[in-house]
């Protein structure tokens, strides 16, 4: 038998335990897969510490990574032995999004990826980068994907614009490093002296420090020389809102993420309709966009970066690490 986390219904760190989960041999347009990684997001936070608990037991973690043991009849894309990264969508292969819950998602809605094998429809599955190992696949799922889709697919990024990140979350490090790969200068925000130089050492153009500089915007502009920047990464919800909507051009384009200050807030209609700004909802995305993700990091080479990895059995401490607030980059479980 496979090992597999459960987490019991309402969630909680002490709801968790270690159980066992086999996967049915792959029928007609299925795969089974042997996991090796995962990664952490706020979402399998909520998820797993109760915040968002389940209904009913679950298997936790929209990230998975691993290798191909079987396909199933017909199954075309996939060969045994393949890397294959999960997809957090497994039903949205293009097009517009087809979902406005989680009643789909791996870890959510449904049984996800904290566990040695499972078994799913080809949909489910993507092949990973070349020469990635699996928890540097694991963390494109979630936290990668909704980078590249806020800047290539809803910016329309091009060269030589001006992107600002907000901290030191996974996507806000994605962001950074795909602004990069596309030739763009990277205005970065952090409250840590320490996160601000790991920042610069990727590559960003910019630095400020939010917390000695509240009304961190104007400082933003200044490095645009006034005119504003062309995309911000909001993850922070309704605490950062504001100051994204004045640190952006006129026309800009805010892509909004996180909801790291809260679900609600207050708007300023007046400055968005003034500066005629470009708010797009992100929530991950596509199938199609991961693997277009996945070609331009075998074309540039680009890894990402991973702070820590835990055991599967250490998913709990894992956790309770992430709430630290320490890490820098991805904290990935490997078996």
């Amino acid at each position: 038998m496979a090992k597999a986390m459960i987490v019991q219904p309402g969630g909680g760190f002490d709801r968790v335990i270690l159980s066992e989960r086999d996967a049915n041999p792959p029928a007609a347009g299925e795969i089974t897969v042997r996991l090796h990684a995962n990664s952490l997001n706020y979402h399998d936070y909520a998820v797993v510490s109760g915040m968002w608990g389940p209904s009913e037991p679950r298997i936790p973690m929209a990230d998975g990574a691993g290798l191909v043991t079987a396909v199933g009849a017909g199954v075309t894309e996939f060969a045994v032995g393949d890397a294959v990264v999960s997809a957090f969508f497994p039903g949205w292969n293009d097009g517009a999004p087809p979902f406005a819950d989680f009643a789909t998602v791996p870890g959510d809605g449904q049984d996800g990826y904290a566990r040695e094998i499972v078994t799913a429809p080809v949909g489910a599955f993507t092949h990973a980068p070349k020469n990635f190992s699996h928890a540097e696949s694991a963390a494109l799922t979630t936290a990668g994907l909704t980078a590249w889709r806020a800047l290539h697919d809803d910016g329309g990024l091009k060269a030589g614009e001006t992107v600002l990140v907000q901290g030191t979350g996974g996507v806000s490090i994605f962001a950074l490093q795909f602004a990069k790969m596309a030739g763009a200068t990277v205005i970065a925000t952090s409250s840590s002296a320490e996160k601000l130089a790991k920042l610069e050492a990727l590559g960003a153009d910019h630095l400020i420090d939010y917390r000695k500089n509240p009304n961190w915007a104007e400082i933003a502009r200044g490095f645009t020389g006034g005119r504003g920047v062309d995309h911000v990464i909001d993850v922070g919800g309704p605490g950062t809102l504001e100051q994204s909507m004045i640190a952006a051009r006129l026309g800009g384009h805010i892509a909004l993420i996180g909801i790291l200050s809260g679900l609600s807030g207050e708007f300023s209609m007046i400055t968005a309709l003034l500066k005629q700004l470009q708010l797009k909802g992100v929530l991950v995305g596509s199938r199609r966009q991961q693997a277009d993700m996945v070609r331009a990091i075998d074309a540039n080479g680009m890894k990402p970066v991973i702070d820590r990895a835990f055991p599967l059995e250490d998913i709990v401490a894992a956790f309770q690490y992430q709430e630290s607030n320490r890490h820098f980059g991805k904290i990935c479980l490997e078996f």
